[in-house]
């Protein structure tokens, strides 16, 4: 049972005569707990409600388009609350995460529901067999980290005793054919090696169930005293995972069709390799993982340079990125100069003094470093910053607001998405 705290005008909702305060228990006899429950029962265009309304039962009938909303509003998106994380992996970057930050920055959330809302991943640990039969029943997929199928070093690795035994949940999902995409999590000397082979090929034993798989390096703070020792990546056990991964994408490309499992981005630049062309990336299955993302951008970019047009005055502004993408974003903007010789976009990279110097991805800058790194420096007429490293309210991780910044460096500082088309209006000032 689910309370209702609004009804939008005009909605089927709102015609039936539900009312705010009414508390919600089924839809078409199916009882509602959360969102999963209420997504999945109105489905159907024609729909007899239960409520609860001031103590006493009642109920509403209606009927609404293959698509159309019921117009109810809840307290919060899951219907529910968030189910915490009980692992402690060694390599969680919430646990790097310095002391005094705001609250929400060491929430950790290991919720399937998530999973079938917003795409992130569960590790299974959290899930009942109770789960895994409506996960199965409502047709959904399931985004799941894995890190590896050897369930004694799994225990290890999610520091839970119940990560191995939680495979199940893996393996039954596949035989009931659940789509999922799964995500390696590689540490030096943990899961790498002989143990990301086991992994992959009992990932691949589970085809068609499992649809992507994506490898992304562990990312290593300076903040992490007295945690478990993770070796650092270095180029050349970055290349090894480059090379086996390659290795397993041939070999599945002439087996599948597909390639299956792609290393992310990051670890591209670790081993400082070039990016694969797109047709490497089959359509990014994994683009949210920061598999394919730079390369994507780039093409974007060169793209919409091809048709591009400006005639206005003399334009100069920066971007500020971080070091991974810095030298990427630069050629970008030194082959858009040749174009257009009256545009000047200097990209500056920015240091992540705050993590440490080893997280180099643009969606963890600060405030603070951005502040600091810019202050003084002629920016032009704008600073262009990725939308990654601004949270809910135009804040970054810090604390420090988008405004802030702006008012402390006396530009204006706009967002951007991680988009080749936006990004060429932006700088071209056809959008902001």
């Amino acid at each position: 049972m689910v309370t209702i705290i609004g009804v939008q005008d005009g909605s089927p909702a709102k015609a039936a005569g539900i009312l705010p305060g009414d508390i919600l228990c089924a839809i078409n006899h199916t009882h509602i707990h959360d969102v999963l429950d209420y997504r999945f029962a109105v489905i159907e265009q024609s729909l007899h409600i239960s409520l609860v309304r001031d103590g006493q039962e009642c109920t509403a009938e209606l009927r609404k388009g293959e698509y159309e909303e019921l117009g109810l509003e809840f307290e919060s998106a899951l219907m529910d609350e968030k189910k915490t994380c009980g692992n402690h992996c060694i390599f969680c970057f919430i646990d790097q995460n310095p002391c005094g930050m705001r609250e929400s920055i060491y929430f950790k959330d290991d919720d399937s529901r998530l999973s079938f809302l917003q795409g992130s991943y569960i590790t299974l640990t959290n899930l009942s067999d109770a789960d895994v039969d409506r996960i199965i029943k409502m047709h959904m997929t399931v985004n799941v980290s894995v890190h590896t199928t050897n369930p004694d070093l799994r225990n290890k690795m999610l520091g839970n005793k119940q990560a191995g035994p939680s495979l199940r949940h893996l393996y039954r999902m596949a035989e009931a054919g659940v789509p999922m995409n799964c995500q390696i999590v590689l540490c030096p000397n943990w899961n790498d090696g002989d143990e990301l082979h086991r992994t992959l090929a009992d990932l691949f034993g589970l085809l068609p169930a499992v649809e992507s798989i994506a490898v992304v390096p562990f990312g290593m703070t300076k903040h992490r005293q007295h945690l478990c020792k993770i070796d650092a990546f270095t180029e050349a056990s970055a290349r090894a995972a480059i090379e086996q991964i390659e290795a397993v994408q041939a070999w599945s490309l002439q087996a599948n069709g597909s390639r299956i499992v792609y290393a992310s981005d990051e670890l591209y630049l670790l081993a400082n390799l070039p990016l694969p062309s797109s047709d490497a990336y089959e359509g990014y299955p994994q683009y949210e993982n920061g598999v394919g993302m730079l390369r994507s951008l780039m093409d974007e970019f060169y793209d919409a340079l091809e048709t591009a047009e400006y005639q206005g005055e003399t334009r100069a502004l920066t971007i500020a990125t971080g070091t991974a993408a810095a030298p990427f974003l630069q050629q970008m903007m030194t082959d858009l100069q040749a174009r257009f010789p009256m545009i000047s976009c200097q990209v500056i990279p920015i240091r992540n003094d705050f993590y440490g110097e080893t997280v180099t991805v643009a969606g963890l800058l600060t405030g603070q470093d951005l502040l600091e790194q810019l202050r003084g420096k002629d920016l032009g007429t704008m600073v262009l910053v990725s939308e990654t490293c601004l949270r809910y309210d135009d804040i970054f991780l810090d604390d420090m607001s988008r405004q802030t910044l702006e008012d402390a460096l006396g530009v204006p500082v706009r967002k951007c998405q991680v988009d080749g088309y936006v990004l060429m209006d932006m700088v071209l000032g056809s959008n902001g």
